[in-house]
């Protein structure tokens, strides 16, 4: 079947996306940015991508005709706190008015649970598109789901957060909160399944895993399965603003999602039984089976996608296409070289470089960056790298941005999401003559762009030098 998969970008997207490549389907890929799809060469020469904004549509913009069906995984939820589900909604309007065009049949969204009488805001707002897609031409297949479990998936990187850094919490009541996890396989087999099932037409199914878990028994199940102590005492007097302060600086989410997660956790999302998972074929993983395929994914450095690869973890939500030519005029730059003896090694050791590895000198310096990044509102270090040695364009690596990952020419070039007065570049590259060039470029916003700067200089100076003779002598 020629596929649309939309939201190719997102966590689901790229794992769809190599699923329906598996079962031989003819994908394409609606992206904002085809720079930022962040899959290996050889996926990009499989598959077509077409750069569309379905919140900007440009005049005679257009899907290809002869589609059989979409994929629907466009979300806003973590790129405003305000005004994500009207995004949400004109999203969803703009694709049903491209959509009616083409020779679609089917159209699957994997939506939210929404089955209390009182909901949030976010699962409002996901009844809303779905309403709003049913009004297309084609036949349109609801799957909802509440929390997924995977490796990468913002659900089991805030628990995996949440109980290896904190032995003893003091947690809101919305702990107690009921909810249905379900395993991020399970929910491909749902995805997958209902793709060309014509039983499965014009219909909403829900779909869980196992067991219905609160979320304090599934942090305590994450604690008994790694085997860690874990203290949870809860309060009523948290309130949802300073729950979600707490989230942001404890775990890796960004505080806006934090907001819309935290009021969304006094609903309980349980999944109402249907016949779905018979008439598919599909076995259930439990919650523990689920923790156990995400870390044998990171273990073996395997993990397909992360949520903190998408764009609405960082700062800038804007098209970064435009930074990949790094500016010289009105810049100031620290440009440091050094010839290497073993051009493979000083190659891999840029490849490597952030999250768990790093970054070779007074690493503590960086960290220090990243609390104060942090406490200004901003991403810190803790968002990590989603492999310890694979890194694609549109990656997020602690607080930078991946723009350019050109293993062949050697070079890597890192944009900065940490909050800066101005626009940072981080930039390496190994020329034919072994030579290590390591250039940090920085583009100031007016005088306060200049003095931070300036005050930075003698850190530059110690942290730069010292970096450059790690990556090229090891």
């Amino acid at each position: 079947m020629k596929v649309l998969l939309t939201g190719a970008n997102g966590y689901i997207g790229i794992r769809l996306l190599y699923e329906l490549l598996k079962q031989d389907h003819e994908v394409i890929c609606a992206v904002r940015s085809a720079a930022r799809l962040s899959v290996p060469q050889e996926i990009k020469d499989q598959i077509e991508i077409i750069e569309i904004d379905f919140l900007n549509l440009k005049s005679q913009q257009e899907l290809p005709q002869d589609i059989d069906a979409s994929y629907y995984l466009i979300h806003s939820m973590s790129s405003s706190t305000e005004s994500f589900d009207t995004m949400e909604a004109e999203s969803a309007i703009n694709f049903v008015q491209l959509i009616n065009r083409t020779s679609c049949k089917q159209i699957i969204y994997l939506s939210g649970i929404v089955n209390e009488d009182k909901l949030s805001k976010h699962l409002l707002s996901r009844k809303r598109v779905e309403d709003l897609l049913y009004t297309a031409t084609a036949a349109v297949t609801v799957l909802r789901a509440g929390i997924i479990v995977g490796s990468g998936s913002s659900s089991f990187e805030i628990v995996r957060d949440l109980c290896e850094k904190l032995p003893l919490m003091i947690t809101p009541k919305w702990v107690n909160t009921k909810t249905h996890p379900i395993a991020i396989r399970n929910v491909m087999s749902y995805l997958t399944g209902v793709l060309g099932h014509k039983d499965c037409y014009n219909h909403s199914y829900d779909i869980g895993g196992k067991d219905v878990l609160t979320y304090k028994e599934m942090m305590t199940r994450y604690a008994k399965m790694r085997k860690i102590k874990l203290y949870i005492i809860t309060v009523p007097i948290m309130t949802p603003k300073l729950s979600s302060y707490w989230l942001y600086f404890v775990t890796s989410t960004s505080y806006k999602l934090a907001q819309n997660l935290v009021n969304s956790m006094a609903i309980e999302v349980v999944a109402q039984p249907n016949d779905l998972r018979e008439k598919l074929d599909i076995h259930l993983f439990s919650y523990e089976e689920a923790l156990a395929m995400a870390f044998t994914k990171i273990e073996q450095n395997q993990v397909a996608s992360s949520w903190k690869d998408s764009m609405v973890s960082g700062r800038f939500k804007r098209n970064l296409n435009k930074y990949k030519q790094v500016p010289s005029y009105g810049c100031l730059k620290d440009a440091q070289q050094l010839k290497t003896e073993d051009p493979d090694a000083a190659l891999e050791r840029i490849w490597s470089i952030g999250g768990k590895n790093g970054y070779y000198y007074a690493t503590f310096l960086w960290k220090i960056r990243g609390y104060v990044d942090k406490l200004m509102g901003g991403v810190g270090l803790r968002r990590g790298r989603t492999n310890v040695n694979t890194i694609y364009a549109g990656d997020s690596l602690d607080f930078w941005r991946v723009l350019v990952a050109d293993k062949k020419e050697k070079r890597l070039l890192l944009f900065a999401e940490m909050r800066v007065p101005g626009e940072a570049w981080l930039e390496f590259e190994i020329d034919e003559d072994n030579v290590v060039h390591q250039t940090a470029t920085f583009r100031p916003r007016g005088i306060w762009g200049r003095l931070y700067w300036y005050s930075m200089l003698p850190f530059h100076y110690f942290i730069f030098a010292g970096m450059i003779k790690r990556i090229a002598k090891g």
